[in-house]
This record gives C-alpha cells, structure tokens and sequence, in this order.
C-alpha cells in the first residue's frame, strides 16, 4: 500500500552570492527551470510563483510599505512539494541548483486542521506554552 502523499510548501530565501559571477547564477537559473517544470509535469511538485520586490506589512490597524525583514531572510517565491514526508520533500529540495549560489530553501508541511487559540502553533507566544 502506498504511503498517502501531502503538500509541502518551499519558500526561496536570501540572495545571491555576491562572489558569483551572472553567468554561473544564470545558468543555475535555467537548470533550475528544467528541474522545476519536469518535477511539475511528473506530479512531484505544484506551481507557485516568484515574488516581486515590493509588499505591504499588515499589523493591527495600520499598513506599511514593506517588507521589512533581513537580506538574508527575503522571500524570493515559493512553491509545493508532494512527498510522503518531511524528509522526502527536503530530499527533493536539496536537489535545487541555486543553492549552490546562496539561496537557501524552508521546507514546510501544511496544517490542514483550523487554527485554535488553544493549540500550540507557530504563532503561540512563548508565554503561553506552559500552560
């Protein structure tokens, strides 16, 4: 029996290396393309998308140009990985020709379950776990 398959969604952070040359980054750039699209066309992998430069940071009651977050940190894009788990999908990742540029790949699995207050998610305060 086959081990059911879930999404995990891969954020594209950083930038490149300065001491790189363009051309060798393009040329990542392009391996990446065929790597990415034929893991598309086998179902390993869904569609995302690259992010543009600029954004809006949404807090209670108040929108700011943004983002605001460190160089290294900067979401470049995104897409999906489908894998039978965590590890499977890092796997897949690591294959990514632009890391060997600077970029750095986070791998996440969805929570398909609603959020609430009384589980402890990512955006449960420190205080709050020891209750």
């Amino acid at each position: 029996m086959d081990k059911p398959k879930h999404d995990y969604l891969v954020i594209s952070r950083g930038q490149w290396d300065e001491r790189a040359s363009t051309e060798d980054v393009q040329r990542a750039i392009d391996q990446f393309y065929v790597w990415y699209e034929g893991h598309l066309a086998s179902g390993r992998m869904k569609p995302g998308s690259r992010l543009t430069r600029e954004g809006k940071l949404i807090t209670q009651g108040l929108v700011t140009d943004g983002p605001y977050t460190e160089t290294k940190e900067l979401v470049g894009g995104y897409w999906f990985i489908v894998a039978t788990s965590l590890d499977e999908a890092a796997e897949l990742a690591l294959q990514n020709p632009c890391l060997a540029f600077g970029l750095m790949l986070e791998v996440r699995p969805l929570e398909p379950e609603r959020a609430r207050a009384e589980d402890i998610t990512n955006e449960t305060p420190p205080a709050w776990r020891d209750r």
